[in-house]
């Protein structure tokens, strides 16, 4: 897997997890909603740590910087 996003992207998507994290724990979206956008929350996360994202990749899409040797 090479990476496809740039740092933006991973910092953008951690924090929309924190911030469905916090809305989940508080009580705010419950029921079945909530464990759905907890899951994407953790896909989120997992996606940001490896810098890679697979819907990304049959687009051809990269947030990243290229390096041109």
């Amino acid at each position: 897997m090479t990476k496809n996003m740039g740092s933006a992207d991973r910092i953008i998507r951690v924090i929309i997890a924190a911030i469905v994290g916090i809305l989940y724990f508080t009580g705010t979206i419950p029921g079945t909603l909530g464990i759905v956008l907890l899951v994407l929350a953790g896909v989120f996360v997992l996606t940001s740590v490896i810098s890679f994202c697979p819907l990304y990749a049959p687009f051809g899409i990269k947030t990243c910087k290229i390096n041109k040797k």
